[in-house]
């Protein structure tokens, strides 16, 4: 069916109709949880009501306690409204309201006793003083550009109602941008905020001492027994005698926390005045077994059943290179792969070689291959890119068509932007991924070719346990034909992360009784999932595209459904019925749902 006579379609409305009746059958679901914590609420009423404003109702609702039994005669009422008066006026006062007043009465038609509490009117900033002692003081204009810009960024200005947790935030957020840069043992000397109750205005006053100015001295590495101390020294991003810069102090321990020679670091400063011209910089580090043997067993819808077996050495040679290798069986895949990776320098730049063999055998087409390559990788915040030289030699069998073995070496550029609220449970954010490469006769390849791909996947928040994904993804081989080219740098549909519904790897070119890859694929989902629990979720999805040799030999192909999902200690699992709309059939489909 093509693209424009499915739109004309008259089975069209039955999949509007099917997501309709899962997206009620949600939303009921949601609905019961509210309904029966009003049902509960109403069957057990409480002992005191509390009458306040609308704005204090949620704060006095979260820290005063009421009655857990009936005020019982005149003594235990005297001993709640001092509790409340006491305690009542405490929370107020975080909230700028010092004249509140408090009564307990009896409601003229309920037998429920009502605390009415009035706060009175709310106390206001007046005047801020902010006062720097300290190298911070002194007479310089890079000092006194810096003094204006802090007190600039006070959260807590005159006229702003005063609160205790906006005061408590807005000392703490001055002392942080002071101690970030140059001042490590930066301190406020004194604080104070003198709050005039009967004219509800509030004077401020900061005294903040920077200390002196301090200055990275020699590294002092503890913890190091197998690796050379220049593999930490040259991650360093500053060198003895730099300006102090706190950001740059986390940025190292994180480039060390994320070596997997280490199973921790530390990284600080002593913030003694005495030492502030050169400080000395210390590095506690926790060594990582060297040496890792490890087996394990899955199951994917994709290619069925699954064991493997991996070997790790984090000092391979002797030189902190990592070496990977493993044996993965799994019954449409079979694979054995090495990989020896550099350690990423200052810039998150490391270097990789390694090759392995494939044997697979899916949709009736078997493929042997062979492959080597080396790469040049950098991590760069959330940006990742890769540029490699590979090459590859492919032997393919589809069943009743034509055997032939490819060969192509290739120049692959990619790269990757990831942004998200959490890396394994993401909720917002997206993931943009973009790849190029291509391979020439002129140069060991049996065909010119130039593969492009590109994708894209987004996480929108609706509310507090809503998420709507998105996920859209095209690829393009420019080539005078599909022969003579390795399935990689082709396409084929289907199955997941693609086209539920459908087998994996089932939509592409027929060749005999096999489906081989073709130069064009376009797929795209749009899947809404509800939590009823942290851990738990339900989803309703429909996921639609194909893959051909030419643009105009696509068709839209779609499949919708449900799901389960669980947010378990090692990732997020989802299992997924789907419904293929071409034939009608059920498939089942069943996943870690890793985000990228």
């Amino acid at each position: 069916m093509s693209v424009a006579e499915y739109f004309t379609h008259s089975y069209s409305g039955r999949i509007r109709i099917s997501i309709l009746i899962l997206l009620l059958v949600l939303s009921g679901l949601g609905n019961s949880a509210a309904e029966a914590q009003q049902f509960l609420a109403k069957k057990n009423p409480p002992h005191v009501i509390i009458s306040a404003p609308e704005p204090l109702q949620d704060l006095l609702a979260r820290h005063f306690k009421l009655p857990a039994v009936p005020i019982a005669d005149e003594t235990a009422r005297a001993t709640f409204i001092r509790r409340a008066q006491r305690e009542i006026r405490e929370l107020l006062a975080t909230e700028g309201y010092f004249k509140p007043a408090i009564t307990l009465n009896l409601a003229p038609s309920s037998k429920i006793p009502v605390l009415e509490i009035t706060p009175g009117p709310r106390t206001f900033v007046s005047e801020v003083s902010i006062e720097f002692r300290g190298d911070l003081a002194s007479d310089e204009p890079g000092r006194h550009a810096r003094v204006e810009k802090l007190r600039a960024a006070w959260s807590l200005g005159v006229g702003q109602p005063f609160r205790s947790p906006i005061w408590e935030e807005a000392k703490a957020i001055l002392l942080s941008s002071v101690a970030e840069e140059n001042y490590a043992a930066a301190e406020i000397e004194e604080s104070k905020a003198e709050v005039d109750s009967a004219s509800s205005r509030a004077r401020l006053l900061v005294v903040l001492n920077s200390g002196p100015a301090f200055r990275f001295g020699d590294m002092v590495i503890k913890g190091l027994d197998r690796y050379d101390q220049s593999l930490i020294t040259g991650l360093a991003p500053f060198k003895a005698g730099d300006p102090y810069r706190r950001d740059q102090l986390l940025s190292f321990q994180t480039k060390l926390q994320n070596l997997p020679q280490f199973s921790s670091a530390a990284v600080n400063i002593e913030p003694d005045a005495a030492t502030h011209l050169a400080a000395p910089v210390e590095v506690v580090l926790s060594e990582a077994q060297a040496q890792r043997v490890s087996v394990g067993a899955g199951y994917s819808s994709n290619t069925g059943a699954r064991g493997e077996l991996n070997y790790t050495n984090n000092n391979f040679l002797d030189r902190a290179l990592r070496l990977n290798g493993g044996v993965r069986i799994e019954q449409k895949r079979q694979t054995v792969s090495t990989t020896v990776d550099s350690i990423p320098d200052q810039t998150g730049q490391w270097f990789s070689v390694g090759g392995g063999v494939e044997r697979t055998f899916i949709q009736e087409l078997e493929t042997l291959r062979e492959k080597a390559g080396v790469s040049r990788n950098q991590l760069s915040g959330k940006m990742e890119t890769r540029l490699a030289l590979n090459w590859q030699r492919e032997d393919r069998q589809p069943t009743g068509g034509l055997q032939q073995v490819n060969q192509t070496f290739v120049l692959d550029g990619q790269l990757r932007y990831r942004s998200v609220d959490d890396p394994l449970f993401p909720r917002d954010g997206s993931v943009t991924e973009v790849r190029i490469g291509g391979g020439s006769k002129q140069l060991l390849s049996d065909q010119d070719f130039l593969r492009t791909y590109v994708r894209h996947q987004f996480w929108y928040p609706v509310g507090d346990r809503h998420v709507l994904f998105l996920r859209g993804e095209a690829g393009y081989t420019f080539a005078p034909s599909r022969f003579g080219i390795p399935q990689e740098y082709l396409f084929r549909a289907g199955g997941i992360q693609s086209v539920r519904g459908f087998a994996f790897q089932r939509l592409g070119v027929r060749e005999g009784a096999a489906i081989v890859g073709g130069r064009v694929m376009a797929t795209g989902t749009v899947e809404y999932n509800h939590w009823f629990t942290r851990e738990w979720g339900g989803a309703i999805f429909t996921d639609f595209g194909d893959a051909a040799d030419t643009v105009s030999g696509m068709n839209l192909n779609v499949g919708y459904g449900g799901g389960i999902r669980w947010r378990s200690p090692v990732g997020p699992l989802a299992l997924d019925l789907a419904r293929a709309h071409n034939d009608g059939k059920l498939r089942v489909h069943f996943s870690i749902a890793v985000a990228f």
